[in-house]
C-alpha cells in the first residue's frame, strides 16, 4: 500500500469476502440493509461494484466474529473509530452487552468482576486481515470507461 493514495483505493466485494471470511451473500445483504456499507464506493445499480477500505474489511470480520458467537452490537460504534483505535481495543462481552477495554488492565477486572465470556482482540484480527489482503487485488474508487457508451452514460447520469 506504500505510495498509494488509499483514501481513493479499495477492495471489490469478493475479494472484501474472501477477507472478512463471509459470503458474498452476508456482504450484499449487510449492503442493502445498511448494516456496513462501503465507504470508498457504494453500488449504483445494476453492474455497479461496491468497493471497501481496509477498515471495513477489519469491521466485517469483527462483526462477522461477533454474530459467530451470538451477540448483536452496534456496528456504527465500530465503523466510527480509526483503524488504529480499532487495532488497540478488546471487545468484551457478557452474553448481553459488548464491552471495549483498552488495557490489559480493563479485561483483567471485568473478568474478575464476572461479566466476561469471551473476548476478540480486534488488533489480532487486523493483522489477519492484514495478511489476507496482502495479495488480492487493491482498486481505484473510480471505474475506468473504457468504452464511449458507458462515457455516455455516465455523462447522463452526472448531468441529472
Amino acid at each position: 500500500l506504500e505510495g498509494l493514495d488509499t483514501d481513493e483505493m479499495g477492495y471489490r466485494g469478493p475479494v472484501a469476502c474472501s477477507a472478512a471470511g463471509i459470503t458474498y451473500r452476508q456482504l450484499d445483504y449487510w449492503a442493502r440493509t445498511g448494516l456496513l456499507q462501503p465507504s470508498i464506493r457504494a453500488a449504483r445499480g445494476s453492474g455497479s461494484q461496491r468497493l471497501y477500505s481496509f477498515r471495513d474489511i477489519l469491521v466485517l470480520k469483527v462483526v462477522k466474529k461477533l454474530l459467530d458467537a451470538g451477540v448483536r452490537i452496534a456496528v456504527s460504534s465500530l465503523q466510527n473509530r480509526g483503524v488504529d483505535d480499532l487495532a488497540s481495543i478488546t471487545l468484551m462481552s457478557d452474553g448481553a452487552s459488548v464491552y471495549e477495554c483498552t488495557s490489559t488492565d480493563e479485561v483483567i477486572d471485568l473478568l474478575q468482576g464476572g461479566q466476561g465470556v469471551f473476548g476478540i482482540a480486534v488488533g489480532r484480527v487486523w493483522r489477519e486481515v492484514e495478511g489476507s489482503l496482502a495479495e488480492l487485488p487493491l482498486e481505484r474508487s473510480e471505474p475506468v470507461f473504457v468504452d464511449e457508451l458507458a462515457e455516455r452514460r455516465r455523462s447522463k447520469l452526472s448531468a441529472s
